[in-house]
């Protein structure tokens, strides 16, 4: 499946997790992150998923590559029954690709996945999310000096969304759901976004 990710992390503006592989140790004492995702073209099996929405939410101790994490999924309530358990089955890692790897590989505490509607705004360089009871946040891409009307990049990373990333700032980021507590505004924290392409 092909399309849109977006994310926001509790992390100072640029997030240490990208650019140290992610050895290096988070801002603050771990890191809490949304990452959702539109999907623009894709199926799993027979069940076609273009035009649902997904999320992933994370919190790491305070070096990622530890493991140990929380983590949960929210599927899109625009989902057909089939959609959901097949969406689901990706979001919490059973049919395999990043969401396997990352569940196999890091987390120690799965907390299970959500249904709820996702709305998911792209304008220019913004990108907003709101999943109620869940998590909110408002990011705005870092835009080059160099190259008028276009973003900062950092490329080769081993993010799990895709390898070249956009810059930007949060405007604000809020995790309520899932047993997690984070209420930033107003402080440019850490985000990215990047088109991303999953198989299985």
């Amino acid at each position: 499946m092909r399309g849109e990710y977006m994310e926001s992390c509790n992390c100072d503006y640029l997030c240490p997790c990208i650019y140290t592989n992610p050895q290096g140790p988070a801002t603050h004492d771990h890191c809490t992150a949304v990452m959702a995702f539109r999907i623009d073209e894709g199926e799993s099996g027979p069940v076609p998923l273009a035009g649902l929405k997904f999320a992933l939410v994370i919190r790491s101790g305070k070096v990622m590559a530890d493991g140990n994490w929380i983590f949960a999924g929210v599927v899109d309530t625009a989902a057909s029954p089939d959609q959901r358990q097949a969406l689901a089955a990706i979001v919490g890692g059973d049919a395999g690709g990043p969401p396997g790897f990352i569940r196999q590989n890091l987390v120690g505490d799965f907390r299970g996945i959500e249904f709820k509607p996702i709305d998911l705004t792209i304008t220019g360089f913004k990108r907003r999310v709101v999943i109620p009871d869940i998590a909110s946040f408002e990011i705005d891409g870092v835009l080059s000096r160099n190259r008028s009307g276009e973003p900062l990049y950092i490329d080769n990373t081993g993010h799990p969304a895709n390898r070249r990333l956009a810059l930007a700032r949060s405007s604000e980021t809020r995790v309520g759901g899932f047993g997690l507590d984070l209420d930033l505004s107003g402080r440019g924290n850490n985000g990215h976004f990047a088109p991303f392409a999953w198989s299985a």
